[in-house]
């Protein structure tokens, strides 16, 4: 891109087309997803909000609870949310979807009004829990039977480390109601480099039949000019054979520095979730306030974890530890840590 022979100016604001292929024959080889339906985009992040913008302001959503800030700020933004109640800690027109330990980190479909958007993140951030496929097989029949849309956040796939899916496509009858986000910051070390993707199957349509890529087709050519040429080529590079096989092992990398977190809360007596499919430890503290939890942490030992309650109000008595980091960190903390909590 710095020569005269090098350079190309803008690319199709829906990405390389070789980088969509790669995407499609490696990320999902077995869902039938055509390299049409991906659209390469600058981060899940952005992705979301555009989605949003997809939808508009009249549409109610559900979220899990806790979940990715990201859903609740983007509804607040497009003015889907409403009122927010102080002593509930929770905006009017959302629904949140209890996803607690209590019910293996799903929420209770039945007892969850119709909405006409879900936004489900498995593995999830913050509690790094990975919904099974009986569980995903339920939350697709229920979104059938409501006519909702699913936006699906498998960030974190690649972390998963059981048969739970990586994919809500690996669901029969998913690509009728789901779109998928994903992203290479957390598999390939992207953070900061910015490059994502959407799936957008084209058996997705609007209550009127029309068909839900065509319009957000539109959104991506009006509001984004593509990612970077120089991202996306370093994307092409994760997914060929060598560079997919080094992701494996950055990947196992920090599930080892997640082991380690895990054993450091584990015997100083607290319960811990995830860490297993996902780099994030989910850390009870019963009867505290995450706040405070976070604060004594930082006070004491100087490092930061974050409060559970930014995740929703069902993060409270819980903080959320990452696994990202070099192992010397991780094995410092840890230290820190027994000296303080023990």
């Amino acid at each position: 891109m710095s020569t005269s022979e090098g350079y190309k100016g803008y690319g199709a604001e829906q990405g390389n087309e070789a980088l969509r292929k790669a995407i499609a024959g490696t990320m999902y080889p077995n869902a039938g997803i055509k390299y049409n339906e991906v659209f390469v985009s600058d981060g899940a992040q952005c992705d979301i909000s555009r989605i949003q913008m997809l939808l508009g302001s009249d549409v109610r959503i559900a979220v899990q609870d806790p979940s990715f800030p990201a859903y609740i700020d983007s509804s607040v933004i497009m003015g889907q949310a409403g009122e927010f109640h102080e002593e509930s800690r929770k905006y009017r027109n959302i629904e949140y979807m209890k996803c607690g330990p209590e019910r293996n980190f799903f929420p209770e479909l039945s007892a969850t009004p119709r909405t006409d958007v879900i936004f489900f993140c498995s593995p999830n951030n913050p509690t790094g829990y990975a919904a099974t496929r009986d569980q995903l097989e339920k939350l697709v029949l229920f979104a059938k039977e409501n006519g909702s849309i699913i936006i699906y956040d498998a960030a974190y796939a690649a972390y998963i480390s059981d048969d739970s899916p990586r994919s809500i496509y690996e669901i029969p009858g998913a690509r009728e109601v789901a779109i998928e986000i994903s992203s290479f910051s957390k598999f390939a070390g992207f953070t900061g480099v910015r490059l994502g993707w959407t799936v957008v199957p084209e058996g997705l349509v609007f209550s009127n039949g029309f068909p839900v890529i065509k319009d957000f087709n539109r959104i991506v050519c009006t509001c984004f000019n593509g990612a970077s040429r120089i991202s996306q080529a370093g994307g092409l590079a994760c997914l060929s054979s060598d560079g997919y096989m080094a992701i494996q092992d950055v990947v196992g990398f920090y599930k080892e520095n997640a082991k380690i977190l895990v054993h450091t809360f584990d015997s100083l007596g607290f319960k811990t979730y995830g860490g297993e499919n996902a780099p994030y430890v989910w850390v009870h503290f019963p009867g505290a306030s995450s706040w405070d939890v976070f604060s004594k942490i930082l006070e004491k030992t100087h490092i930061i974890t974050v409060p559970g309650t930014g995740f929703g109000p069902g993060g409270e008595e819980y903080i959320r530890v990452s696994a990202f980091g070099r192992r010397e960190s991780i094995l410092e903390a840890s230290r820190r840590l027994i000296n303080f909590l023990k």
